[in-house]
């Protein structure tokens, strides 16, 4: 999804220093492939990543070994984290990660186990698509882009009340075009909404930043 994978891993690190103290050891809760993980890691953070995918953990790991990075991966669900309490100073989970929960429920149990997780006086912070314009708006595509070797994708969305099944479609051009259809479906959850599943699930003030990150970015501390 990014051109510039390497660089898109520099950039988004170095935005999110100003929110992951230095020295902190940190959770990367949902780590996909790796791109906030490793950023991190090239910066000298100490991190650990999980994600709920064997074969996405697991390409994190090896792509943050090609690049001399130090990452421990595990697969794990976010809502039953293989971790001892208090083991992190920071708990990251981007990407718009937390809304493939599609109940208050499990959000919140995911949040409880991402504060558990967390020593006193730790922080969460965690980002997701801007849903307060999406709900309002309610996109049914995207506009196609094109990526290294002539790879062009785009999305359909297709809503259902306030959650929404994405189709992800990629051209690949080889001898002929070849397709390649991915679906997921998402919560469109509102930043009120995670405010308050944040504040039930024991984390103190939450703070949004609407342009920090190039997702909305919600900070939290640990009580």
């Amino acid at each position: 999804m990014f051109p510039d994978w390497d660089a898109s891993m520099a950039r988004q690190a170095a935005q999110l220093t100003r929110f992951v103290p230095a020295g902190a050891r940190v959770l990367d809760c949902a780590c996909g492939i790796g791109t906030q993980a490793i950023g991190l890691g090239m910066r000298g953070y100490s991190v650990v990543g999980a994600d709920l995918s064997p074969v996405a953990a697991h390409r994190a790991g090896v792509e943050a070994s090609a690049r001399g990075v130090s990452l421990p991966v595990v697969a794990a669900d976010m809502r039953s984290l293989p971790f001892a309490s208090g083991s992190f100073d920071v708990v990251v989970s981007l990407d718009n990660a937390l809304p493939h929960l599609l109940t208050p429920d499990d959000v919140l149990a995911a949040l409880r186990e991402m504060r558990r997780v967390l020593r006193p006086g730790g922080r969460l912070v965690l980002s997701t698509r801007d849903y307060d314009a999406l709900r309002v708006d309610r996109p049914v595509s995207t506009p196609p882009s094109v990526g290294p070797g002539r790879v062009v994708w785009f999305q359909l969305w297709h809503w259902d009340g306030d959650q929404y099944e994405l189709e992800m479609f990629q051209l690949h051009e080889a001898d002929s075009w070849r397709v390649v259809v991915g679906k997921a479906r998402y919560w469109a959850i509102t930043r009120d909404e995670l405010t308050d599943l944040a504040e039930r699930a024991g984390f103190g003030p939450a703070r949004w930043f609407l342009s920090a990150f190039y997702q909305p970015l919600m900070v939290a501390p640990n009580g």
